[in-house]
């Protein structure tokens, strides 16, 4: 992530970038600075999930209520010193960082499977220093922070891009995270998670202007800077040569700088003292050797510019103008004039003014490009449109190449999606692909299969509902791009995925009766949707007699139970023993909870189980959100390692002063849990699914 070499290079060659700052008196300067302004950090997201996860136990799914908690306590912490949280979470892969990101999600299988083989040498979790983030921890943070009432965003692109973009537009304190692009952005300052005390309020600022000066660059040569050095961008291979030549040529080496160190120096000199002396008067391929990657190249210098930034560096003779969404890079081909710098502005206006859109309403279009430059740069000004300046929604939509054509669909869905609202809906009825990242599964365990496939045709269902309504010379060939990581994918390219026929009784509804009708009788139709996707409208009496919080774990357990046979009823235990048995502890009583060993099993059944939650995230928000997510986010309870754990290997539970029996009833239709104080049956209607369908399923013999 990021500039390659760069933060080790801060920390080794220039640590005098790195100020310690304490957020009470910056935000106490802020506001004598700027009166009536509230102090606004915006927090890149994703670098923050692993300073947010302080639970010891990882490995089993994830220990939620800890982990809510230490959410909870880090938004306190910035709300009691008057700081303002905007959360921005990535919201879908750019094509051009296809490659980096399948790139590492082959280097995670490689960590993934170094876990599961200590698993099964040591019977116990590994140290922190192999921790990987639980499944589908990013997703239901999200839930978390707007439960908490916090701003939550998520990106139409990869969100460094809009972070920096709403910092400087909205002149925030800063940027929270650990990337070191952020210091490449012309922007606000940045601050490192990682270095950040909670209990102090204190952390590291690192200054792009030190940097500059320890580099002998200006703030406009960053970027240029951060493409020749490689980034997600531009592969680190490409000017592998010319950096070589750089560093042969840098007489001022010293021999205790790491070779990293000295390669960012002598590139940086390259730039002082060589191409300063052409800037303006020579193209940047005459310069340095682009070759047939020219293209490419300008797209990354040009990825860092915010909208109403320009670049120096950016020189064009021929033809005048280049769109870049909605914003004009404006190309003067006066060499005299030296002028011939590009200007992200709005096309009506031609004024280097950045113009931002609030993201409900403001809509990316397709890239207008030069045919000889082909310069393929979305310029996304984020957030929030003046209300003197309305746009045309529908418009700017019909521009853009979708599966779904209806404007008014599709300007919801991106509502939805922005807000974090939803979950991957966007990405299928707009560019009809879509990704999942790693899940802890074994490679090694044939038993079980993997979630990327179990919930397959819970998505494909999905599709059928949010594409049905597709054009007629399209439907039939329709795919959908599905990038899964599982076991044995080595995604070289996406699974293309048909929908699925589904049966809802009453016929399917539109997306525009689900997802615009207000009226109360459709919210029974809504519900009707999500159950078909599941395959379960025959149990939707029963569902709807189980209590609110736990109507959605019983919709996933019955559709694994009838969709994996090699679950036993040992497994059945364990699920539903998690979410009952834990409910009544606090998150003192949970922390303090030990395991005597880890089964590997174990491990991946928690993981299926929350990536059934972050597909039961995706139906709901499909069929027009029959169920809160706010009850998805925070009452349906996650796989807690002990309890799971414990509760597979069929080690006794206690439940507070009350004892829970896991003894299915010998009668037909009475499987289900009781308890004995008060004869309580949860769940009458797992018999024939979970318990009596012969030779369908495995029978553990302890079971």
């Amino acid at each position: 992530m990021g500039v390659r070499g760069l933060q080790g290079f801060v920390g080794s060659t220039c640590p005098h970038i790195c100020t310690v700052v304490n957020f009470r008196e910056l935000a106490e300067h802020h506001r004598s600075k700027y009166p009536g302004c509230t102090p606004t950090v915006v927090v890149d997201a994703m670098c923050c999930l692993r300073y947010w996860y302080t639970p010891e136990s990882w490995v089993c799914g994830g220990q939620w209520r800890e982990y809510f908690s230490a959410l909870r306590d880090f938004v306190d912490s910035f709300a009691s010193v008057g700081i303002k949280l905007v959360f921005f979470f990535d919201g879908m892969v750019e094509q051009g960082k296809r490659n980096e990101w399948v790139k590492r999600r082959l280097k995670n299988n490689r960590e993934i499977s170094r876990i599961f083989h200590y698993i099964r040498s040591h019977r116990e979790q590994p140290g922190r220093n192999m921790f990987f983030i639980p499944s589908g921890l990013a997703i239901f943070t999200r839930f978390a922070l707007k439960t908490l009432g916090q701003e939550t965003l998520c990106s139409l692109k990869e969100a460094d891009y809009e972070v920096a973009s709403y910092g400087l537009q909205y002149n925030c304190l800063g940027i929270l995270g650990e990337d070191t692009d952020y210091l490449i952005y012309d922007t606000c300052p940045y601050f490192s998670i990682s270095e950040l005390c909670l209990e102090s309020l204190e952390t590291i600022m690192l200054c792009r202007e030190k940097l500059c000066e320890s580099l002998g660059l200006c703030v406009a040569d960053l970027p240029l800077l951060a493409c020749l050095l490689g980034n997600d961008i531009i592969p680190e291979g490409m000017f592998e040569s010319f950096r070589f030549k750089c560093l042969s040529s840098y007489t001022s080496v010293k021999e205790n700088f790491d070779k990293k160190g000295n390669i960012i120096l002598a590139v940086s000199d390259h730039i002082s003292k060589v191409l300063h002396l052409h800037q303006g008067e020579k193209k940047l391929e005459e310069m340095l050797p682009l070759g047939p990657n020219r293209a490419l190249f300008y797209k990354g210098v040009a990825s860092y510019l915010l909208p109403g930034q320009s670049s120096p560096w950016f020189f064009q003779k021929p033809k005048g103008l280049i769109m870049l969404d909605k914003q004009v890079i404006s190309m003067s081909s006066d060499p005299e004039s030296k002028q011939g710098v590009p200007i992200c502005t709005e096309p009506e206006s031609k004024q280097e003014v950045p113009t931002c859109a609030h993201p409900e309403i403001k809509q990316q279009l397709p890239v207008e490009t030069d045919s000889d430059f082909n310069l393929e740069v979305p310029m996304y000004a984020h957030p929030k449109i003046k209300e003197d300046k309305p746009m045309d929604m529908d418009s700017e939509i019909k521009q853009q190449v979708t599966l779904v054509s209806d404007p008014e669909i599709l300007k919801v869905a991106r509502m939805h999606h922005i807000q974090a609202e939803s979950y991957l809906v966007y990405s299928i009825v707009s560019s009809g692909e879509i990704e999942c990242s790693n899940t802890l599964e074994d490679e090694l365990d044939q038993a079980l299969p993997s979630q990327a496939f179990v919930y397959r045709p819970v998505r494909q269902r999905v599709y059928t509902l949010l594409l049905g309504s597709c054009r007629d010379d399209i439907s039939a060939s329709l795919a959908v791009k599905e990038w899964f990581v599982y076991p044995g994918n080595p995604l070289r390219h996406p699974d293309l995925v048909r929908p699925l026929p589904m049966i809802i009784p009453g016929g399917t509804p539109s997306l525009k009766s689900l997802w615009l009708n207000q009226e109360p009788a459709v919210q029974a139709r809504r519900l009707d949707a999500l159950l078909a996707c599941f395959n379960l409208s025959s149990s939707r009496d029963e569902l709807l007699a189980v209590e609110s919080p736990l109507r959605a774990l019983c919709c996933l357990l019955i559709y694994l139970f009838v969709q994996v046979d090699t679950l036993c009823l040992e497994d059945l235990h364990a699920f539903v023993a998690q979410a009952l048995c834990l409910q009544g502890r606090s998150t003192a009583q949970l922390v303090d909870l030990q395991l005597e060993y880890i089964s590997p099993r174990a491990v991946q059944l928690g993981s299926l189980l929350v990536r059934g939650l972050t597909t039961l995230a995706l139906v709901n928000s499909a069929c027009g959100f029959p169920w809160k997510t706010k009850v998805l986010a925070h009452q349906i309870p996650q796989p807690e390692s002990s309890g799971l754990q414990g509760l597979h290997e069929g080690e006794p539970t206690h439940c507070g002063q009350r004892a829970l029996e896991l003894t299915p009833h010998r009668e037909v239709g009475k499987a289900g849990l009781q308890l004995p104080q008060d004869k309580l049956f949860v769940w009458p209607f797992w018999a024939r699914t979970a318990v009596e369908r012969p030779g369908s399923r495995k029978q553990n013999p302890r079971a």
